[in-house]
């Protein structure tokens, strides 16, 4: 039995509202920075309100970029970051959902040594392999291209054990109905596992679309063509810039802008993933 007193509810709310400061608190920076002039940061007082320079520097990036660091428009940086965080994220789901049906489902020789060389993975992160993950790549002919980004970070030893988990979990007698019925093993998975793991799937990928959207080493490994630079690449290079000051007006712009579709993609599929993190089934 949970007791309600209100000063223990005031003090709940008093510490929810603090750490949302927190949190908000830099986002609301970069938001009024971004609708300042490049001047406005010199004079060491930090502007708290919005400025008369939003429309001209949201556009200016979108459409012409900042020639001063060499930083194309984010138009195209942001839709090269849209197409290789979803390709990592359906790629990744795809993979480990079938890695982890067929791992839990059949029974073939050194199957339990299967599942645990692909976990094993997870203390090989791609800063550990990088070298010869860009060896491959290279030699395959796919530096600056879409292929080249996204699948060598396609596969997942995480996604792979949460399936597994899950499916584990689903009881014996619905595969034992379906093979009653006729299904084969597709069937059966396309037609029962797949509905089950729905929420499982969105919370997935919501942390995976976000992992791809947010990468930023191996895109600068593979990429010397400004057509496949990403977002965060942009944003690196407007902030880098050689004997001159950032213009820090246009890199929170261009930090804002990057986080749009990360914030649509949790707002939109807010309430699978909380259920595919807190449902007891899993």
């Amino acid at each position: 039995m949970v007791e309600h007193r209100p000063i223990l509810t005031l003090l709940a709310h008093l510490v929810l509202i603090i750490g949302v400061v927190i949190v908000a608190f830099p986002v609301y920076l970069a938001v009024i920075a971004s609708t300042r002039g490049p001047n406005d940061f010199m004079t060491g007082v930090l502007p708290m309100l919005p400025g008369p320079h939003a429309l001209s520097n949201y556009w200016s990036m979108l459409t012409t970029g900042m020639t001063t660091s060499g930083a194309p428009p984010l138009g195209p940086m942001m839709l090269n970051s849209l197409a290789m965080a979803l390709i990592i994220a359906i790629g990744k789901i795809v993979i480990s959902i079938t890695s982890a049906f067929a791992i839990v489902y059949f029974r073939f020789p050194l199957r339990q040594l299967a599942f645990w060389i692909i976990f094993i993975t997870l203390m090989l992160p791609v800063e550990v392999r990088i070298v010869p993950t860009f060896k491959v790549v290279a030699d395959l002919g796919l530096l600056n291209s879409y292929a080249g980004l996204s699948i060598p970070l396609i596969a997942s030893a995480t996604a792979t054990f949460l399936f597994r988990q899950f499916f584990l979990t689903v009881p014996e007698e619905l595969m034992e109905a379906a093979r009653v019925d006729g299904a084969g093993p597709m069937k059966f998975f396309r037609d029962i596992l797949l509905p089950l793991s729905r929420t499982n799937i969105a919370a997935l990928f919501v942390i995976l679309f976000i992992y791809g959207w947010n990468q930023y080493l191996w895109p600068m490994l593979v990429t010397t063509d400004s057509g496949y630079y990403t977002i965060v690449m942009g944003i690196k290079r407007m902030a880098d810039v050689a004997d001159a000051v950032p213009q820090w007006n246009i890199v929170m712009t261009a930090a804002v802008l990057a986080m749009l579709p990360p914030v649509l993609v949790v707002v939109v599929m807010q309430r699978l993933f909380v259920k595919g993190l807190v449902e007891t089934e899993k």
